[in-house]
């Protein structure tokens, strides 16, 4: 458990460093720099105590010692040259080991500006060396700073999400766990705690043998293509006790070194986005793709061992998409694989991704034991959804861990789990999965009825009470789910275009193919505002079309703003939506032109699907819709070739046809033009128009 006086000291050391280093991982990286310096130099004090040598700073490196970098009468310049010059020289120090030398490795200080430094070193110097659980809680916090990390789509994976991985997955003491794409090391080191938990008798002593203690340490191992990340996994291990922790510098995706290399166990909250351009992976691969999410699934269940199990976090785009690589790698993991799927929230990952994810639970033994899929879902994970994620008291994790554990113990003991031991659900081949306490979260299908049309969906509310069609949702008002704000104009007065005040919008005119233009007129006396990712209705000729907004705008009598209840419709889908529900909103006929008022818009029904089914439509459409737009550029792109033979006789046009007709002011003059009476009926020769 973190305490006061260890978190307020990280906060402080952040306060400090926000002014000259504003990037939250950079500070994390200033704060671990300074926190593994100093601590080389207590042990070294410790070491000089009980009668040994200074091993860290000695030699040429003496002159680095803490107690001389912090002693008294240092001037402020002549203290930033002196620890500029060690954490940049000191992965040459011999004195240190190959993992202090990785820490260090171009490790250098961002600022120069002495008193910065110096209240920063200041609070380091707070900080005492120890392996306790306590310092490693502290380095967990500092990560916790950590989010989104660039275009390469990684999150910080929220420690609850990992510790329920990680119990329904149940490493053991003499198996191999892998991250290969472990950023801080969570998945690691929540593994390391699970397995000294398991090996604790009743009076909290552990149970592991010296050796087993030793082979332990050994059978963790992480990738990452980032040095930065590797050097915070390093020392994250580190603090929890790994002296020689094995996380490499790696490209799972690109590099061959490693992939002859497997393990029991595979957890991993792999990048969800590719770069621009996609990946270009080798081709040792089973999927043939470019996107990462693909390679990276593909490379956990290719890696595990005859009897290897995983736990991995996945896109929902994983999960439905109908691209021809998600397909495939769906059908690989249904029949070799996956025995469970768990959706989590949209927000799980919020503040930094609003990204709605699963968990895949594989399992090579059971995977062959069953011609079942069990599927979970998780509404409250302890946390509200909104960007601050504060702790509520709702929280379906531990009964959906309790539910699928039990259910997976059932497989490996052969428990058949199938409709004579679930629910009668009709015919149809699919059973709510109950214990001896009535579930609330799983499902298990058939994997054949999974493989219907070859589409492997691994949604979950696919198969809640039948196939989905659109008519089997609820159809309810708009108003249920959505607020509606009517427009209303500002005094005349108050409009420019110069770009003083709020960008002001009328109407239809205004809007783009998807998204509304750029402002082109501004208010100072704004009266009714739409917000950023609302949806704009036109009320006014034509009443009925939608865009969606950028920005906070001021919006005219000419528009309404749909603002969706986030925890029940998706702004995408409304927007599809009503689309297509275009031509059918109409409004009343006014004396100069029909428009439509809050109230009716207020009443149109929609239907409404669960979230994750919201989702799966609007990919399906945009799918769709890129495929369209591709074949828009192959027809505008296209320019027919003739080959013209040189050989070919040259001779004029007006030799072999007459050129007449009625031509219209709308045809190029400067073109030949032949009209229908220009065609001779029975041969389809051209003659005189």
């Amino acid at each position: 458990m973190l305490d006061t006086d260890t978190k307020r000291r990280i906060d402080t050391a952040r306060d400090i460093l926000v002014g000259k280093v504003p990037d939250p991982k950079s500070q994390v990286e200033q704060i671990t720099i300074a926190l593994i310096y100093k601590f080389m130099d207590d042990l070294d004090a410790e070491s000089e105590e009980l009668g040994g040598e200074r091993q860290f700073f000695a030699g040429d490196f003496a002159l680095f010692g803490w107690a001389k970098l912090m002693r008294s009468g240092l001037g402020g310049h002549e203290m930033l040259n002196l620890y500029a010059e060690a954490i940049t020289r000191m992965p040459e120090n011999p004195g240190i080991p190959l993992l202090f030398r990785d820490i260090f490795k171009n490790a250098f200080l961002p600022y120069r500006d002495p008193e910065t430094l110096r209240a920063f070193l200041k609070i380091i110097d707070e900080f005492e060396y120890d392996h306790s659980e306590r310092l490693g809680d502290a380095f967990e916090y500092l990560l916790s700073v950590l989010g989104s990390q660039g275009d390469a789509g990684q999150f910080r994976t929220p420690r609850h999400i990992i510790d329920f991985i990680v119990t329904v997955i149940d490493p053991k003491k003499d198996e191999s766990v892998l991250d290969p794409a472990c950023g801080t090391a969570g998945f690691l080191i929540s593994s390391y705690k699970h397995i000294l938990k398991a090996n604790t008798n009743e009076q909290d002593h552990s149970t592991l043998t010296p050796d087993e203690r030793g082979r332990l340490a050994d059978n963790f191992k992480g990738y990452d293509i980032s040095p930065d990340m590797v050097r915070l996994s390093l020392v994250n291990m580190y603090l929890h006790g790994f002296a020689d922790p094995h996380i490499s510098e790696y490209d799972t995706l690109t590099s061959e070194e490693n992939w002859n290399e497997y393990a029991d166990v595979i957890l991993a909250n792999p990048p969800f986005m590719s770069p621009k351009g996609g990946i270009r992976p080798h081709n040792r691969f089973s999927v043939q793709s470019r996107r990462s999410e693909v390679l990276f699934v593909d490379y956990m269940a290719e890696h595990l061992t005859p009897t290897g199990r995983a736990g991995i976090i996945v896109p929902e785009g994983i999960i439905f998409q109908s691209q021809n690589a998600h397909k495939q790698l769906r059908k690989m993991l249904v029949e070799e694989f996956l025995v469970a799927v768990v959706s989590l929230p949209a927000g799980v990952f919020n503040p930094y991704s609003g990204v709605k994810t699963s968990i895949l639970i594989l399992d090579k033994v059971l995977a062959k034991k069953t011609d079942h899929i069990a599927f979970f879902k998780v509404e409250n994970d302890g946390f509200d959804l909104g960007a601050q994620r504060r702790e509520i008291d709702k929280n379906d994790l531990p009964q959906v861990a309790e539910e699928l554990c039990e259910y997976l113990a059932r497989l490996r003991a052969g428990e058949a789990v199938d409709d004579s031991q679930s629910t009668p659900m009709a015919a149809e081949p699919e059973a709510q999965y109950t214990t001896d306490e009535p579930t609330t979260h799983g499902l298990v299908i058939e994997k054949a009825k999974v493989a219907e049309g070859g589409e492997y969906n691994l949604s979950g509310e696919r198969y809640r009470g039948g196939e989905v069609r659109l008519s089997q949702f609820p159809i309810v008002p708009l108003d249920e789910v959505a607020e509606v704000i009517a427009g209303q104009s500002p005094p005349g007065t108050s409009y420019n275009d110069t770009g003083v005040g709020t960008p002001f919008y009328q109407g239809k005119t205004e809007f783009g193919e998807m998204f509304i233009g750029k402002p082109t007129k501004w208010t100072t006396d704004p009266r009714r505002f739409a917000e950023k990712d609302d949806i704009l209705m036109s009320v006014r000729a034509p009443v009925g079309p939608v865009n969606l907004t950028t920005q906070r705008i001021c919006i005219g009598r000419g528009l309404a703003a749909i603002r969706p209840i986030r925890s029940r419709l998706l702004t995408t889908y409304i927007f599809y939506v009503l689309r297509i529900l275009e031509s059918e909103i109409t409004g009343s006929a006014g004396s100069a032109f029909s428009s439509i008022n809050k109230s009716d818009i207020q009443r149109i029904q929609i239907p409404l699907p669960p979230l994750e089914v919201q989702r799966e439509i609007v990919s399906e459409i945009e799918g769709y819709q890129q495929i369209i737009d591709g074949a828009q550029a192959v027809v505008e792109n296209y320019r027919p070739q003739i080959a013209v033979d040189p050989e070919w006789p040259m001779v004029e046009l007006g030799s072999l046809c007459k050129i007449g007709g009625n031509i219209t002011k709308d045809v190029d003059l400067l073109r030949p033009y032949f009209g229908a009476d220009s065609i001779e009926s029975n041969t389809g020769k051209l003659v005189k128009g």
